[in-house]
Order: structure tokens, then sequence, then C-alpha cells
């Protein structure tokens, strides 16, 4: 859906416009389409590197320079005044939305923290276990870490700024 959407929108994103123009273009129109629903996403190594490539290959397009002429990740995002940030903003957008979820006590909460039994896990089944929604904020932040600035409104706004969530403790 977002290749579809930026094709629409080709030449506003490869024109004369001011790059900085281009880049917002760029994030409201492909990125919200391509990371909807990423707050909720349990996201392999095979995965991160999709999007990776995905977020080169749109800074490429927007500079007109195909992959046949042999310029590195590292120019192109020189070029365009980045950095690799898809995956910090998906980190970001989970951490949100975990945030709000652990500052209300609601069913969602715990089945996010696994206080909910569901499938029975197998425990001869061979190869790896399937990763958790939790598993990569355990890896970052560490979830006890977070679940105490959830609950403690001031250090949560302090922590990500932009949004303010309004917490209503249901008892």
């Amino acid at each position: 859906m977002a290749k579809a959407e930026f094709n629409k929108k080709r030449a506003l994103f490869t024109s004369t416009l001011d790059l900085e123009l281009r880049k917002k273009l760029v994030k409201c129109y492909v990125w919200s389409i391509a990371l909807y629903g990423a707050k909720t996403w349990t996201l392999r190594a095979v995965d991160q590197k999709h999007l990776e490539n995905f977020e080169i290959r749109w800074w490429r397009r927007m500079e007109k320079i195909s992959w046949t002429d042999h310029v590195r990740n590292e120019n192109v995002l020189l070029r365009v005044k980045e950095q690799r940030n898809i995956l910090h903003e998906i980190r970001k957008r989970k951490a949100n939305w975990i945030g709000h979820i652990l500052c209300r006590n609601c069913l969602l909460q715990r089945v996010i923290e696994g206080k909910i039994k569901g499938r029975t896990e197998v425990t001869g089944r061979r190869g790896r276990r399937h990763r958790k929604l939790l598993d990569d904020l355990k890896e970052r932040r560490g979830y006890s870490h977070l679940k105490e600035e959830a609950l403690d409104r001031t250090m949560w706004r302090a922590g990500f700024g932009k949004r303010l969530w309004t917490c209503h403790k249901t008892d």
C-alpha cells in the first residue's frame, strides 16, 4: 500500500521542491501507511532488515538514485541529511502505546503481561519460541522501568514529551 501511494505522488517527491519539504511528504504519505499498526508488531531480525531496506529505497527514489548507480546507503543518507530512524520510530510508537495501556488497569494490560492463560506451550517443541509483544521492550528498556514511568505521569511526559496521555486508573 505504501509503495502504491508513493507511486501516485512520485512527481511531488522527485520535483525541485525543497529537500525538507520532500522529506516531510515522504514521512507523511509513505511512512504513515507503511507503519500503520506498528505499535503491535513483534519485530524479528529479518523484519528489521526489510524495514531498513524500505527506508533506504524511498530515500533513493526521492533523490533519483538507482541501485545500479552503486551509491552506498551511507552516502544516500548524507544526501538527504537523515539517519536510519524507521526502527526508532517503531520502538517509540510501541513504547508509547504500551505505556498508555500500562497506566490503566484493564483486560488488555493483563493479556499483554501474560496473566491470562491462552494457548499452552508444548515443552518438547522444536525451534525457537515465538516472540511476544513485550520481548523487545524487555531487551531495550526493561518492562518494569517502563511500567513505573507509565504510572508516574510527570516522568512519562518527560520521557515521551509530545504526547500527553491522560491515565485513568480503574480499580
